[in-house]
């Protein structure tokens, strides 16, 4: 009878976290973006007070998911028993977003994963400065949540003249 509701629990622990990866949009991004080998290059284990990464719907992965943000992709994976339904990605940085936003006291970095799925992963200040994302992108290193008019970036539109009547 114990083997009988160890298989149940192993059951439920599979279809719980294939849901979820579903739910939050990750199934959608493996799709695209499936890594065709596991990374072998330095990833950053996100886990502890204050270092929060959250998918659509707010779903915390703040303590299972490795995360290497490279020159060119972003290289994410999560640990071995939530694997279900999440396989490993490897997201070029052309398919990638950045945004800020800031909830109640807290600021976030909001990076939209995928051109057509546009999957937000949310990750708080002292995850983006650990996994060095600020100092890649351009006016955000003081993290401001509004705009930085003094350093916009080259594809920033040009004023046009307004029209007189």
């Amino acid at each position: 009878m114990p083997i009988l509701w160890f298989a149940l629990f192993i059951a439920a622990w599979c279809l719980v976290s294939y849901i979820n990866g579903i739910v939050c949009g990750w199934h959608k991004l493996a799709r695209r973006f499936r890594a065709q080998s596991e990374f072998l290059g330095q990833t950053t284990f996100v886990g502890g007070v204050g270092l929060d990464v959250c998918l659509r719907f707010w779903a915390d992965y703040s303590n299972i998911i490795r995360i290497a943000a490279e020159e060119d992709a972003f290289y994410i994976s999560v640990v071995f028993p939530f694997r279900v339904g999440h396989p490993p990605l490897c997201i070029p940085r052309s398919e990638v977003k950045v945004s800020q936003t800031k909830v109640l006291w807290r600021k976030y970095l909001v990076l939209v994963l995928g051109g057509q799925e546009h999957i937000p992963m949310r990750i708080s200040e002292r995850t983006a400065r650990k996994l060095g994302i600020l100092d890649r992108v351009p006016g955000e290193s003081a993290f401001d949540v509004g705009p930085n008019f003094d350093r916009l970036p080259d594809d920033f539109p040009a004023p046009t003249a307004k029209k007189t009547n």
